[in-house]
């Protein structure tokens, strides 16, 4: 059975504490680790990869570009971003989305799919 892999981060320290404590007693559930500061959040990600990301939100803004910019490097990755002061929680997860479109084998069909940078709509997801 696998498990999930967790890392609590830049929780005041007696919230990490009692989410740890929570899934320290899930069997399906394992903590790879916590982050104290904020600084330190990327590089730890980076290091642990871990299949959820726990962090508290002040401001939803600034924790939806965080959450934003982890996911565009871990997309694999989920977020949950609580709020205990505010009685809220927030669940951000990245979808890919491929899609393709059939292209001219030619030297033109080639420079004019480089050149494009529009989003692509009416494509077929692959």
């Amino acid at each position: 059975m696998k498990r999930v892999r967790v890392l609590v981060a830049n929780q005041p320290r007696l919230m990490r504490e009692l989410i740890m404590t929570t899934i320290a007693e899930q069997p399906d559930i394992e903590l790879v680790g916590e982050v104290g500061k904020q600084d330190d959040l990327a590089e730890v990600v980076e290091q642990v990869r871990p299949d959820v990301l726990i962090l508290a939100i002040d401001k939803r803004e600034e924790h939806r570009a965080q959450c934003g910019f982890l996911l565009g490097r871990y997309p694999e990755m989920r977020i949950l971003a609580l709020a205990p002061e505010q009685n809220r929680a927030l669940f951000y997860w990245a979808i890919v989305d491929i899609r393709s479109k059939p292209l001219e084998s030619s030297e033109a069909g080639i420079l004019n799919a480089v050149r494009q940078r529009a989003p692509l709509v009416g494509l077929t997801p692959v």
